[in-house]
């Protein structure tokens, strides 16, 4: 029998009811105060016909943050605001996981009570803080010492613990798109001379260390990483990325988590095609996919799974309008980010224009 978007699929210890993964996507809804509400409450119950949910990327300390208006996972009252959110995608029928983030030196001392961002090393990200007017250069950070770093690995382990409290069925640590974990595993940005630069053994030590961390929160059927091989966000790059990944994906093989996630469009510069050669636990291929090449992905064993982003944003039946073969609604870029219910909760469904 053939495998499709809307096979069941066992996912670790998850069971989910279709292959149809929605990404990551921060909207900047939560307000100033960082804690979930009742509007993204309506926003992620109308997207629970997902196999799974993968929560906007949700910082697990103040510090870590580098964005307004996004959500956290540190106070209790943000436990309280996520445990609404689990509570009306379970009711209907779907699994979410909670994306834990650490923005690194994509952040600005604006963000955080005029501290510098910090990173594996002192080199400064070209481009501007996001939607901060007037437009500001990101600035050098603060490279990390050594202790500090080991005291950021504890608190992914207390955001995971906080997510547990929340409600949620598993974490997935944001390894991607130039942020933190990522900033570490990239040569361009990782020029450390102590245990955490230098080798990719080395390099990949962070992100590993997170990894173990969570695995004994949670077990390492409940834990996810999310990897951007393409090295293509935020001033990243790489001198080898395909040994570098390739050595994460091995090592996260060993543990056997739950799922590894790649934002990687399918092209002939894909690498997770070759990463998924390594790994034994469920791929989900990212990026730019359309229901033609999602399944060819499936029929060709790249992935198992596929994540949808900007069409679960604009269509929250995505997999009815996919299962129906129906057209999808035109995303609005300028209100991905707006202050309210206008380009996030009143896209039209299929039931809605009929």
């Amino acid at each position: 029998m053939s495998t499709n978007l809307f096979t069941p699929i066992k996912l670790g210890s998850t069971e989910l009811k279709n292959r149809i993964i929605m990404a990551p996507l921060t909207r900047a809804r939560a307000g100033a105060d960082r804690v979930p509400n009742e509007l993204m409450v309506k926003y992620y119950e109308q997207r629970a016909d997902a196999g799974m949910i993968l929560t906007e990327a949700t910082a697990i300390t103040p510090s870590a943050v580098g964005y307004a208006n996004t959500p956290g996972i540190w106070s209790q009252e943000q436990i309280e605001g996520w445990h609404k959110i689990t509570n009306a995608v379970h009711a209907k029928g779907s699994k979410i996981f909670m994306q834990l983030w650490h923005v690194g030196r994509i952040s600005h001392s604006s963000f955080l009570n005029g501290q510098s961002p910090v990173a594996p090393s002192a080199i400064r990200p070209e481009g501007h803080v996001s939607l901060v007017r007037p437009i500001t250069n990101y600035e050098v950070p603060r490279a990390l010492e050594t202790e500090e770093v080991k005291a950021i690995v504890k608190n992914y382990r207390q955001a995971a613990i906080n997510a547990m409290e929340a409600g949620f069925d598993g974490v997935e640590i944001h390894a991607a798109n130039g942020y933190l974990i990522d900033q570490f595993l990239q040569d361009s940005t990782n020029k450390r001379d102590d245990i955490y630069g230098g080798s990719i053994e080395n390099r990949t030590r962070f992100l590993l260390e997170i990894t173990d961390q969570l695995i004994e929160v949670w077990g390492a059927d409940r834990v996810g990483v999310h990897l951007a091989p393409r090295c293509d966000s935020h001033d990243m790059g790489d001198s080898n990325p395909l040994a570098l990944f390739g050595h994460v994906v091995e090592e996260l093989n060993k543990r056997k988590i739950a799922f590894i996630f790649t934002r990687d469009p399918l092209d002939n510069d894909s690498l997770f095609p070759k990463l998924k050669e390594k790994y034994d636990g469920v791929l989900i291929a990212n990026q730019k996919f359309t229901k033609i090449t999602a399944e060819k992905a499936l029929e060709d064993k790249i992935a198992d799974a596929i994540s949808f982003g900007v069409p679960f944003i604009a269509n929250p039946d995505l997999v009815v309008r996919l299962a129906k073969d129906a057209p999808l609604n035109e995303p609005v870029f300028e209100t991905f980010y707006g202050p309210d219910h206008v380009g996030y909760t009143d896209y039209p469904t299929l039931k809605d224009l009929s």
